[in-house]
């Protein structure tokens, strides 16, 4: 017995250890989802609240934590003292995005967080922040509405803006002192699959799209002309947004203490006018000859709709959530009327050697069929 205990393999010591801060959001599921499948990955899960169908690996570890509680952090965080790198994608939502309560509680959220950690992850080699493609325009008036423009990562900041995402590009700089490389990734419209997110498009469309199957309400755009017949945004998948973060995080030729900028968008332009009948199909509902009705404001036409949606999810034997939990009707009402343009530039990945790209539409599909296959939509 002692030659055959002498002889048993030990199980190999991880060469990367990620925490990932806000791992139930849309980037942060695939970023666990992404390292975990990796053998020489352990990863460290960190959010207010677990995910309804938890990652049961061992080299995961979820850890339950109020980053805006520093007595809890420092207990729920002090013991990770092998970490080697950072992932940054979450944020504090309680107040106005265009406010100073916004970026005061932001920062504060992320430096309980690095006043724990940095002083004992001695081995830490990187930091990834996930802000967006609002870090390019203020959504204060006067808008800009300039059209034919593409943001690359050098524009300068905003105009009059008070914009939290500037804040933690701030204080990354002052915690990390030049001592570690960081970079930030700016995606534009999000496409994944979770129901712990505020601004949940792929939550918010399918449960349109189910409210309006279940009622046999037509399937319309509600929103401007300009939103509905131009580009205007760009549509960034979770999956890409997740590979960007670990390509920049593990090529360490690309390693920045100054820090250095992605846009995280997909690569290929959209307009709704295009892609909706489509969408449509694959809900099956019923897409008008008309599909661009100004005047329907998701807000008023679905906000009395939480009996609906608790009847389908009845009906329909999917996960037990709430409207509230996947659809957020207001945000949709401010996307599809959004006043200022916010397109960005791939010419710096793409010369870097990061070159992943998706069609929106291709992108909308196939969380579609994610979602479903977690019964959480029709």
């Amino acid at each position: 017995m002692e030659v055959e205990e002498s002889y048993k393999p030990e199980a190999a010591k991880p060469q990367h250890v990620a925490a990932i801060f806000g791992v139930t959001g849309l980037v942060g599921k695939e970023l666990a989802r992404r390292l975990t499948s990796k053998s020489q990955w352990k990863v460290y899960g960190i959010a207010r609240n677990p995910e309804i169908k938890p990652i049961n690996l061992s080299n995961f570890h979820f850890i339950k934590c109020d980053l805006l509680n520093p007595f809890e952090v420092q207990e729920k965080l002090s013991s990770l003292h092998d970490v080697t790198h950072l992932f940054w994608i979450t944020w504090a939502s309680q107040f106005e995005l265009d406010s100073q309560e916004c970026c005061d509680q932001n920062k504060v959220m992320m430096a309980n967080a690095l006043d724990v950690i940095l002083p004992k992850a001695k081995a830490l080699k990187h930091f990834s922040l996930q802000t967006g493609m609002k870090h390019y325009v203020s959504l204060q008036v006067p808008f800009d509405e300039e059209k034919a423009r593409f943001f690359s990562e050098e524009c300068p900041r905003a105009n009059q803006s008070c914009n939290f995402y500037y804040v933690l590009e701030d204080l990354l700089k002052e915690k990390l002192g030049k001592k570690v490389a960081w970079t930030v990734h700016r995606p534009g419209l999000l496409k994944g699959n979770s129901c712990r997110t505020l601004y949940n498009f792929m939550g918010s469309l399918c449960v349109y799209g189910a409210i309006c199957k279940n009622l046999n309400l037509p399937f319309v755009f509600g929103g401007t002309k300009k939103c509905w017949e131009e580009f205007y945004i760009d549509g960034s998948d979770a999956r890409l947004v997740a590979e960007q973060q670990i390509w920049a995080a593990t090529s360490e030729d690309l390693y920045s203490k100054d820090g250095q900028a992605f846009n995280a968008i997909n690569g290929f332009s959209f307009t709704w006018k295009e892609i909706w009948p489509c969408l449509g199909k694959k809900f099956g509902v019923e897409v008008p000859k008309d599909m661009f009705l100004e005047e329907f404001w998701y807000s008023e036409a679905l906000g009395d709709k939480g009996k609906v949606w608790e009847e389908i999810v009845l009906k329909e034997g999917l996960v037990g959530t709430k409207m509230e939990d996947l659809a957020n009707w207001a945000f949709l009402d401010i996307l599809f009327r959004c006043p200022v343009n916010m397109l960005g530039a791939r010419e710096k990945s793409d010369r870097l050697g990061f070159s992943l790209r998706y069609k929106t539409l291709d992108s909308i599909l196939y969380w579609i069929d994610s979602m479903r296959d977690d019964k959480l939509i029709p």
